[in-house]
């Protein structure tokens, strides 16, 4: 009925059965290798979806909130401030050939599923009080459960190395947090809305964070332009998507006046495709 007549099943819905996916069982800590997935692709020369190693495997540079308050119904944007306890780096791992074909109406399964890896420390809200920053003006007036009473977002310098196996790493991005568009006030204040009540240990995972340059951006999707435009590292070799073997390592740090304020290392690396789990 939303579709309309004409649109009434997507493409993928005949061959795959689609969902959408948030879990915890697949949260890994620092340091935790990550293994190539399977799943069902169909580019755009395929006459039918195959099921095939990832091909385009990707990071997602982001920031994770920890819920350390629990709620029972709507909250406000000051409330959800105050219920995060603490912040940590996030990679979301995205297996971008399975995304492009599972995505549609509802967006990443298996795509997302394979490894979310989060740094070791979590870095305390109170910490980083010294670092607030507003967010981006507005290009549409917020809804009044959208507004916010004061700087929500932090100045948090990040980047990305990538080190193929064996060899040197290259940054290939820096960024900021307070790039983003919402705080994490705000994406947990709309989390609420319908009554969702959240958890003590709940994470929430920014959205991939890209500042307004092209070596500000946070993932290699949009750093090689979907494949187009591959980056070129220290060695010499291009990468368009992570490579077997490669490590990934996202850092962050909050700079005062004569102090830093670290959250450690997040890494991970990119070990080959088990053999296809359905020949048996």
């Amino acid at each position: 009925m939303f579709r309309g007549a004409q649109n009434a099943l997507p493409p993928n819905w005949l061959p795959i059965p689609i969902g959408y996916n948030g879990r915890a069982s697949a949260v890994v800590v620092s340091g935790t290798p990550v293994t190539r997935p399977w799943g069902q692709l169909k580019g755009p020369a395929d006459d039918a979806p195959r099921f095939a190693p990832c091909a385009r495997f990707d990071i997602g540079l982001e920031m994770g909130a920890i819920v350390g308050q629990p709620s029972d119904g709507p909250v406000s944007v000051a409330e959800a401030d105050a219920m995060i306890f603490g912040y940590v780096l996030l990679n979301d791992w995205s297996a971008r050939d399975i995304q492009a074909w599972e995505y549609q109406p509802l967006g990443p399964f298996q795509a997302k599923a394979t490894a979310t890896t989060i740094s070791p420390w979590i870095v305390t809200a109170a910490a980083l009080e010294p670092f607030r920053v507003s967010t981006p003006p507005r290009e549409v007036p917020l809804l009044p459960y959208l507004q916010e009473p004061g700087p929500m977002l932090y100045d948090i310098d990040l980047a990305v190395t990538m080190a193929p196996e064996g060899k040197a790493a290259t940054t290939i991005t820096r960024t900021n947090y307070r790039a983003m568009y919402y705080s994490a006030a705000q994406q947990l204040a709309h989390h609420t809305t319908s009554g969702c009540p959240m958890n003590v240990g709940d994470l929430l995972g920014s959205g991939t964070i890209s500042g307004p340059t092209k070596d500000s951006r946070g993932s290699l999707l949009e750093l090689s332009w979907g494949g187009e435009e591959p980056i070129t590292l220290n060695t010499g070799e291009t990468r368009s998507f992570v490579q077997d073997g490669d490590t990934l390592a996202l850092t962050g740090a909050a700079q005062g006046d004569g102090f830093s304020i670290g959250f450690g290392t997040c890494t991970g690396t990119l070990l080959p495709a088990l053999a296809d789990p359905y020949k048996r």
